[in-house]
């Protein structure tokens, strides 16, 4: 008709003016929405120069309701994100905003929904939402609203800002509700604004795992045998130590703290003051029982290591890989055997040892090679069947005298090298040391200490990629990930009170976490053991602090340590990885996301879907993240965009179940033609679609009441 061509006529030359390459009406609103949010009005200056502004609002009012006598870029601003708001906040919206919101909602709500999850110019919706959130005073209304009433709210920064103030306040408060945080949490994480505050919502959730952690445990840490006392850090309390590394991880990756300073205080004082000084002690208190001797019937000993697990691949000739890392210690080590578990094809399996005494990697190093004697000299270099066990080529030797096909190499050798190079390096090896170095090397400096955490998720990467390299260059089939040590850290800094004076012994080997002397010495608050779990007929002995003090050493460096005989010292890791092929093997796949709701049909313009996790999250079966959303046969979206997260590792169906609102654009719907529920894996870079489900729209009359 004619109208039809005027009115597409006007929005070529309001595309032309924005300088759009061809005529769209809804790219011309956000050109003019981008441009107002960087303080610019070049586009609205030309159309209102060189086109018909009038003709702009008129086509406002036809296809959004914009109906405000204000025809400005400001108000249009606040008339989408206020729209928007309508339809998440579950309380009620102040009345002098009323105005703002549109008559056509539901278009201006896809619209927003298209604008803030378009990655192209998301960065651009977030400067306008800051924008509009001053000039609504949003702050003086958000106090006064309940937080469940706009936890699903993600139009503006203030509500994700206003509930990790809150959850931060109520962890602080010892409000103790800790399932409720976690769903908040959890709920956040699809919506806009998260990404921003990740760091800051994982800060809190690592908090409340430790704090929730912490009430479990707390009345448990008591008088048990030392072996009691081993199982039960092994399978409960090491957790404390993984969300205490994990809540600093994250905290140092914030980038306002300031919020989130007396939480750090919190969880350094019960992680410091209440658990590690509870355990530690309890554990030193068990340890006295040992009366000097450092044994502790019938665990695995990490001076065994290579007879318990080597030895047997040797006997069959079978070839094995040994990867050692500096400082792996087991709460580290069982995050890894998790996610290898998760993320490979094969079979992973974690074993604690108990470690030699003093912990350091001198020791644990030697105690991990084949061995029929070690011993210390007066040196204090400890030698394996008469060699010096320092280095990668002394280790080489000691391995080969032990099995001539044998290898000892560093990491960094690997780190670039190719399949070729793989080849060449170990073919016909039977038995391969790999030897590698970042959580010690980090920590051991006084200078990067603070960054061992670091270091730890660094490890996890290095360590995924070496045995990949080892699978798909080599096809190695049986690796162990082991440790020399372990090690204790904490980020507040180190008080008088937790040093222990010692008198300066001559002939002696000291470090801030134990001595190691033929004297007979007697320093109030250590513990001795004699050396005769590792050394045969040696007149050394090893004195160490108790719990977790430090001896008064001259240097910096004293808040990453290990040689002691703290359970996060002595506690080794042995990750068996078995990688497995052919038909036995599980394939590592997504977790499957199925549209559980029956009919096809949509009769309503806002309409409820529900999905359905079918697989709870665990060995071999990963999450999967989905953008979803209605479209027409052209690809053009008729619906906002709703993400679902399928990460659920519960038994529970109810647990697996989304719930998702979907509002649809006000518009004629030809039930003859066919529209398409969309979901899009965003993770993935070559096929996006994860599934396509035809939907018939049959709406007799549109408009936003629904009928």
């Amino acid at each position: 008709t004619e109208y039809h061509t005027e009115e597409s006529v006007h929005i070529s030359i309001l595309s032309a003016l924005c300088k759009l390459p061809f005529p769209d009406f809804e790219k011309v609103i956000k050109a003019l929405l981008i441009e107002y949010a960087q303080d610019d009005n070049t586009y609205f200056t030309e159309i209102d120069k060189f086109g018909d502004i009038n003709v702009f609002w008129s086509l406002m009012e036809k296809y959004y309701g914009y109906i405000l006598e204000e025809k400005t870029i400001e108000h249009l601003s606040a008339f989408f994100l206020i729209t928007g708001l309508y339809y998440t906040l579950e309380e009620k919206i102040p009345t002098h905003w009323g105005k703002f919101i549109s008559p056509k909602r539901a278009d201006c709500f896809v619209f927003l929904s298209n604008f803030m999850n378009n990655a192209k110019v998301m960065d651009y919706f977030d400067m306008l939402s800051i924008k509009v959130e001053k000039q609504l005073n949003l702050k003086d209304y958000i106090d006064k609203w309940h937080i469940d009433n706009y936890v699903v709210s993600d139009i503006f920064k203030i509500f994700d800002e206003t509930i990790l103030y809150k959850l931060t306040e109520n962890l602080m408060s010892d409000v103790g509700e800790f399932e409720r945080y976690k769903d908040i949490i959890l709920q956040r994480r699809t919506k806009h604004w998260y990404k921003k505050y990740e760091n800051d919502y994982n800060s809190i959730y690592w908090a409340l795992i430790m704090l929730e952690s912490w009430e479990t445990v707390k009345d448990d840490i008591k008088e048990h045998k030392p072996y009691d006392l081993f199982h039960k850090y092994v399978k409960q309390y090491y957790i404390m130590d993984t969300a205490y590394r994990k809540f600093i991880n994250s905290f140092d990756k914030v980038s306002n703290k300031e919020p989130l300073l007396e939480l750090k205080e919190k969880i350094e004082n019960t992680y410091v003051n209440g658990y590690l000084n509870q355990l530690s002690i309890k554990w030193s208190d068990s340890l006295a029982a040992l009366e000097q001797n450092w044994q502790i019937t019938p665990l695995d000993l990490q001076k065994d290591f290579y007879v318990n697990y080597v030895k047997p691949h040797e006997d069959k000739d079978e070839r094995v890989f040994v990867i050692i890392s500096d400082g792996l210690r087991y709460e580290a080590a069982k995050e890894l055997e998790e996610e290898l578990n998760t993320e490979r094809r094969g079979s992973t399996k974690i074993t604690p040892m108990f470690g030699v005494l003093p912990s350091y990697t001198g020791l644990g190093m030697a105690a991990l090679l084949p061995h029929d004697e070690i011993k210390i000299n007066d040196k204090f270099q400890v030698i394996v069947d008469g060699v010096n066990s320092d280095g990668i080529e002394n280790r080489n030797k000691i391995l080969q005298n032990s099995q001539e096909d044998s290898i000892a190499v560093g990491y960094e050798l690997l780190s670039d090298m190719k399949r070729d190079d793989f080849r060449k390096l170990f073919g016909g090896k039977k038995v391969v040391y790999i030897y590698h170095n970042s959580i010690d090397a980090r920590g051991d400096n006084f200078l990067t200490e603070n960054e061992v955490f670091n270091a730890v998720e660094d490890t996890f990467g290095e360590l995924k990629t070496l045995i990949n390299n080892l699978i798909n260059n080599v096809s190695a089939t049986y690796i162990y990930i082991v440790a020399d040590h372990g090690f204790i850290y904490k980020r507040g800094a180190i008080r008088e009170s937790d040093k222990v004076s010692k008198e300066s012994l001559e002939d002696s080997f000291q470090n801030r976490r134990f001595i190691l002397t033929d004297k007979d010495a007697d320093f109030n608050g250590t513990l001795t053991f004699n050396m005769n779990h590792i050394i045969q007929d040696s007149k050394l002995k090893c004195i160490v602090p108790r719990g977790v003090s430090r001896f008064k050493v001259q240097g910096g460096g004293a808040n990453y340590v290990h040689g002691g005989a703290a359970l996060q010292e002595v506690v080794i890791p042995v990750i068996k990885f078995k990688n497995e092929r052919g038909k036995t093997a599980k394939e590592v796949k997504k977790v499957d996301v199925k549209l559980t709701s029956i009919s096809r049909k949509i009769t309503n313009s806002i309409t409820y879907l529900e999905f359905f996790q079918v697989d709870k999250i665990q060995d071999k079966t990963v999450p999967r993240r989905l953008a979803v959303y209605l479209a027409d046969e052209e690809g053009n979206r008729v619906s906002n965009e709703n993400v679902i997260i399928a990460d659920s590792n519960s038994d529970n169906p109810e647990d697996r179940t989304f719930r998702e609102k979907f509002v649809l654009k006000s518009m004629k719907y030809d039930k003859n033609n066919k529209f398409y529920l969309v979901l899009e894996d965003e993770e993935e870079t070559v096929e996006k679609i994860y599934d396509k489900i035809s939907f018939i729209i049959d709406i007799a009359f549109m408009n936003d009441f629904g009928f």
